[in-house]
């Protein structure tokens, strides 16, 4: 009996402890519970709305490419069997057109000229005394003075020496023109870029001395795709960066009529400033420089960079809905102008954008709205 009695004191002693703990507990999961729905409620954040601004901006197309004469002037001498005794210009001079760039020895073609000189002056005394023997062959024509034969023989006398009266002239001329090719002169205004002359030497007729860059004239053969070559026409506007980091205006001259085979490039010719102008900002011929054309302007979509947040490799905004709460749109960016950034999509232009702090929230998020800042232009 004594045994029953103590069997239900313990029975009851654990209830009570299990039923002293379970309320505890339930009270400890009410109150998380609470904690969460007020957690659940609370801003995650709060933002700045701001929306997307549509502006012009210039379309550039950048390129890179070589830096050449406009043309080059490949200089030599047409007489033969000369000796250069004197070379007046060198790599670098600036020259005039006509200007004397170099001499040769021209005793020899002097002593020739004076010898045909002295052969015309010959000539021409033949030629006046046949001219008269013919007028006085041509007065006793029709007399018994003179026979037919005796007169055809005086006309035909003066005819031969005037024509070696003309051929004495042309001899004249002959060493006259070999004698101003012993000074070898500038055909241009431009700048000596090469120069392989040296005196003594005995050059054979054609060979090159000089090289000259006409008018001193430069351009940049930017190499672009057959696609992009479509979007540039003759006239538009390039900027060209010497290796020196300063850029100097071009304008586009003539466009290449092929496609190269192997690189599917082609060339754009770029008239640049000469080289007067161009040398102290390091554009000089077989350099490579880089460059833009300007291609008109497009209109364009531009948020701040601060709006963007990069995860994964993937450009994302948020937008803020009516609920306060932002979604995450998906967008891809262009070019960045200033501290903005062009969306080419995943935009309309028409949604209030998170303007800073984006890289803190996530989709679905409930965030605090301060009023949509203006646009800015």
């Amino acid at each position: 009996m004594n045994s029953v009695r103590t069997s239900r004191a313990l029975n009851a002693l654990v209830a009570a402890l299990i039923a002293g703990a379970t309320i505890p507990m339930s009270h400890a999961t009410d109150e998380r519970g609470a904690d969460d729905r007020r957690t659940a409620g609370r801003p995650a954040l709060t933002v700045t709305g701001i929306l997307p601004v549509r502006e012009q901006l210039p379309q550039r197309l950048q390129a890179n490419g070589g830096i050449a004469a406009w043309d080059e002037a490949v200089i030599g001498s047409e007489a033969a069997g000369l000796r250069l005794v004197d070379l007046r210009a060198a790599v670098g001079d600036r020259v005039r057109r006509g200007d004397v760039l170099a001499v040769f020895a021209s005793d020899t073609i002097r002593a020739e000229l004076a010898q045909s000189h002295a052969g015309l002056a010959e000539a021409e005394v033949a030629v006046d005394e046949a001219a008269a023997n013919a007028d006085r062959a041509r007065q006793l024509q029709g007399s018994d003075a003179l026979s037919a034969a005796q007169i055809s023989q005086y006309l035909n006398g003066e005819r031969s020496a005037r024509a070696r009266a003309d051929a004495a002239r042309a001899l004249v001329r002959l060493h006259e023109a070999r004698l101003a090719q012993t000074r070898l002169l500038a055909p241009d205004d431009g700048i000596i870029s090469a120069r392989t002359a040296s005196i003594g030497s005995v050059p054979a007729p054609g060979i090159e001395l000089f090289r000259l860059i006409r008018q001193g004239r430069l351009e940049w053969r930017a190499e672009v795709t057959a696609d992009e070559l479509a979007g540039i026409s003759l006239g538009v506007r390039a900027q060209v960066t010497a290796t020196s980091g300063i850029t100097v205006e071009g304008k586009v001259r003539t466009l290449s009529p092929t496609v190269d085979p192997q690189t599917r490039h082609a060339i754009v010719y770029v008239d640049l400033p000469s080289m007067t102008g161009a040398s102290a900002h390091g554009l000089r011929p077989g350099s490579y420089a880089r460059g833009s054309f300007e291609l008109g302007s497009l209109p364009a979509l531009l948020v701040p960079q601060s709006a963007l947040a990069v995860r994964d490799g993937f450009s994302f905004v948020y937008r803020i809905d009516a609920d306060q709460r932002v979604s995450q749109l998906k967008v891809q960016t262009g070019r960045i102008v200033g501290d903005r950034v062009e969306i080419r999509a995943g935009l309309s232009g028409t949604e209030t954008l998170v303007s800073s702090g984006a890289g803190f929230l996530n989709d679905g998020d409930r965030v605090r709205v301060l009023p949509a800042a203006a646009p800015r232009r």
